[in-house]
């Protein structure tokens, strides 16, 4: 029921502009902001307000969103459609991206330069999952 939720959400923003550090629907997101409005929409507000992030986020930046993902969410090792995953590029890099799990081997996330898109989840991006999680029940 909540990973319907979480697409069928996810997939009213597809198109919503790409902007560094947003989360508005159909004005500007970046990946972050993507998941942070979906959470918005679905709990009424968000469990933790993220500290200021560079475009091209460190590792520890990085990790401070997967640690913030494990805090909030339930942790899976087989993603679903509308699962939250994140990538790194590099296995000793921290996480650089974020998406929801779409159906038929896709991803809704905002694509920097462009839009919020539902790309597919070619082998090269499943290589750089390193976590996926389930949104909660109820917070």
């Amino acid at each position: 029921m909540m990973r319907t939720l979480v697409l069928d959400e996810a997939r009213t923003w597809i198109g919503t502009p790409y902007r560094h550090q947003a989360s508005v629907k159909g004005v500007g997101c970046d990946c972050l902001g993507l998941v942070r409005g979906i959470w918005c929409t679905l709990y009424g507000r968000e469990p933790e307000r993220p500290a200021p992030y560079a475009r091209d986020w460190d590792a520890r930046e990085g990790e401070r969103m997967l640690e913030a993902a494990a805090r909030h969410c339930v942790p899976v090792v087989q993603p679903q459609p509308g699962d939250l995953i994140l990538f790194r590029w590099r296995a000793h890099l921290g996480v650089r991206h974020m998406g929801i799990l779409d159906e038929g081997k896709r991803f809704i996330h905002a694509y920097e330069g462009n839009a919020v898109v539902s790309s597919p989840l070619v082998p090269a991006w499943e290589r750089k999952i390193a976590a996926s999680f389930a949104f909660p029940p109820a917070v």
